[in-house]
């Protein structure tokens, strides 16, 4: 691809002065990228695969030292001859004015007998100017099976950001880093903190608040907060107001969880009374669950606005039944006439007769049995066949006057047959 501005020109340029990786480089891709092994034969007989010399290991182990290179090795044993293996590393360096990381990948190939042999190739590089930044000069990338595959023999050129390279420089990096000043002026002190480069160098040159972590020395933190950059904006004021008196976060991932609860519980975020809490697991918990009050409380203004407006719906299927009641003298049993009557019954009897809208259901009837205003259970009538489907007590359970309800309500079906035959 063309360079398509000023700043891209003068990366691909700058890019041709980039010296070739060194050997000591080269070396240590080779000791700390990749698997060394000792192919061990079943009667002892043990080869190192990375010199090539024998000798004889009469116990197996799990791992061994070659007596003639000193590698560490892993033991395996097996009959094979010939091993090949690939691994990316990245190596973090500079050039002109510019902050580099290239990426390489390291080709070996081994063979009994034989002194191991290892080339690299120079797979990309994302380059950051003084402000961060980036463009990124590298071969083309193919399409194939695999995220990385790449046409070797294309030259090196500024290509687009993609999951590939971003794959790539994720990869193992080379101890001793070459940074610029600005780097050094805002930071950097040889040391990543576990954090990508491709996230922790522009951060570094274009976030002040980056500089202003790394310098405090808060690693854990800014790691925490470069990988998640929605809460880092979201909980920065705040944090600073915690810093500013003196408060020590042991965990950041459960404080910012912390502010986020009390931003939607609207608590002040910006005051120390809350940023800083004793307690911070403690206090975590306990607007955990004025949180989840919160919600539960909404859900159910939620459920009854809902319900205002399932009324006319409600009215247009059940009215003709309004009215219905009858009793045997210790038990009196009435229709429901309102969804908010609905709502009363479910809150009341702890059970779902509201949650699951028995009122909409075209051929189901509620009523409800009482003794002297007080509920006993909630029944329901099939308008198919003016059978009772159930009749429950509180949180579903059957009362001692549960077959006296059945038969009371069985017994006067025919009111309601009466109000269904007035109506059609």
């Amino acid at each position: 691809m063309k360079p398509r501005n000023k700043f891209e020109k003068a990366v691909l340029a700058e890019s041709k002065h980039l010296r070739p990786i060194t050997k000591t480089q080269s070396k240590w891709a080779f000791r700390e990228c990749i698997d060394h092994f000792a192919y061990r034969l079943p009667k002892g007989r043990t080869t190192c695969m990375d010199c090539g010399h024998s000798w004889v290991m009469e116990q197996s182990a799990e791992t061994c030292t070659c007596p003639h290179c000193g590698a560490k090795l892993q033991v395996k044993e097996t009959f094979e001859r010939k091993i090949r293996q690939k691994q990316y590393f990245t190596i973090l360096t500079t050039c002109g004015e510019y902050q580099v990381l290239r990426m390489f990948l390291l080709s070996s190939e081994m063979e009994k007998g034989c002194r191991a042999e290892h080339h690299t190739i120079e797979i990309g590089q994302y380059w950051w100017n003084a402000q961060g930044r980036k463009t990124i000069v590298a071969v083309r990338r193919t399409l194939g099976r695999y995220i990385d595959t790449f046409s070797f023999c294309s030259p090196m050129a500024i290509r687009n950001d993609n999951e590939a390279y971003r794959h790539i420089s994720y990869s193992q990096i080379y101890p001793k880093f070459k940074v610029t000043d600005t780097h050094r002026r805002n930071g950097f002190k040889d040391d990543l903190h576990g954090i990508a480069p491709t996230i922790l160098i522009p951060s570094i040159l274009s976030d002040s608040r980056a500089e202003t972590l790394l310098k405090a020395g808060q690693s854990e933190h800014l790691k925490y907060f470069l990988n998640n950059s929605r809460t880092f904006d979201a909980c920065w004021q705040s944090y600073k107001v915690a810093t500013r008196n003196g408060y020590e976060i042991e965990d950041i991932s459960i404080w910012c969880d912390y502010v986020d609860m009390l931003r939607r519980l609207g608590k002040d975020i910006h005051s120390p009374k809350y940023v800083c809490p004793t307690d911070l697991y403690r206090e975590h918990d306990l607007r955990q669950h004025e949180l989840r009050r919160q919600r539960e409380k909404e859900e159910k203004a939620k459920k009854r606005k809902k319900a205002m407006e399932d009324e006319r719906r409600f009215h247009e299927l059940k009215s003709k039944f309004f009215g219905i009641s009858f009793t045997d003298g210790t038990i009196q049993v009435h229709v429901l006439e309102s969804v908010r009557e609905h709502l009363e019954e479910g809150v009341a009897m702890h059970h779902c007769v509201f949650d699951n809208a028995y009122y909409l259901k075209e051929n189901s009837l509620i009523l409800s049995a009482t003794i002297e205003g007080k509920r006993i259970e909630t029944i329901e009538v099939n308008l198919d066949t003016l059978k009772v489907v159930q009749s429950r007590g509180v949180c579903n359970k059957n009362t001692e006057y549960h077959d006296q309800i059945v038969s009371l309500v069985n017994a006067n079906r025919k009111l309601i047959r009466q109000r269904m035959r007035a109506t059609a």
